[in-house]
């Protein structure tokens, strides 16, 4: 039942995506925002995004909190109205890219990190598109199907797709000895990682892009992509994180972690409409 269920799921994604690709792109992301901000209110997501708003921001007005809702919808649906049009060049035209010295020589192992926040579908393939060797590290999605299809269509940006967790690692290995850079998405919870402060509260952090850093002296470089307007946007890398070694290793997975999340915390601050505060990201949420 599960697997029927997970097909026609993929057949409805196969025909959105090309829906989108048969409209011109502004129009594409314009309906896809329109359609999120219809639907979304009503989702149980909705729900968390409030919790965690009144968390962080308990001063804010109703009004403030509904705007801020509805910018996040309209982001999301946007994000997935762009996404099949990742196999053109369309939307590279739009983004304005700066901190491009920040980006090292091809062949130089180093960790692009960042965050669901603007187009982040766009942040990984910067580096490729520069001539920089990518391997992407992301989470792959509940319905394997629906996986494949947006997988095949991030491929094309990145010199390969690693699944997060165990069964990845040994590409990720491989890909670190061939030189490769790799980018990760690194805001999401994972219960078995460590509590970092995140909006002045503790959460649950995957340590695992500290731990790559430290053990192969991988230089760490935050890069995002906010949306300006419409289907526009603004492309930043920024210089490498300081780490220190202090011989405690978990002590400098903590710092480390601690600057990545601050970094985040920064990001989400000056766009919160751009974030994707669906996520369960804090335990009391």
């Amino acid at each position: 039942m599960k697997t029927l269920k997970y097909k026609f799921e993929a057949a409805a994604v196969s025909l959105l995506f090309a829906a989108f690709r048969l409209m011109p792109l502004d129009a594409a992301s314009w309906l896809g925002g329109f359609m999120a901000r219809s639907i979304g209110p009503f989702l149980r997501a909705n729900k968390i995004a409030k919790n965690n708003l009144a968390m962080i921001y308990p001063n804010m007005t109703f009004t403030e909190q509904h705007a801020l809702l509805m910018g996040m919808w309209d982001n999301l649906g946007r994000v997935a109205a762009e996404l099949p049009w990742l196999a053109t060049d369309r939307l590279f035209e739009r983004i304005t890219v700066t901190g491009m010295e920040y980006l090292p020589p091809a062949g130089k192992p180093v960790l692009f990190f960042s965050g669901h926040i603007g187009n982040w579908e766009l942040t990984y393939p910067v580096p490729y598109k520069a001539g920089i060797p990518t391997t992407l590290v992301y989470r792959e999605a509940n319905n394997p199907y629906v996986d494949t299809i947006i997988s095949r269509i991030r491929a094309i940006h990145s010199t390969q797709m690693v699944p997060k967790g165990k069964r990845g690692s040994v590409k990720i290995l491989r890909a670190i000895k061939d030189g490769h850079a790799l980018a990760m998405l690194v805001d999401q919870k994972m219960n078995e990682g460590i509590a970092v402060p995140f909006f002045g509260r503790n959460a649950m952090t995957a340590p695992a892009i500290a731990e790559l850093a430290l053990r192969y002296d991988m230089p760490l470089i935050p890069a995002r992509v906010f949306r300006t307007k419409g289907c526009h946007f603004e492309g930043r890398a920024y210089p490498p994180l300081v780490v220190a070694k202090t011989g405690d290793n978990a002590k400098d997975i903590l710092a480390i972690m601690t600057q990545i999340n601050a970094q985040l915390e920064a990001w989400i601050r000056e766009c919160p409409e751009q974030w994707f505060w669906v996520h369960k990201r804090w335990p009391n949420a």
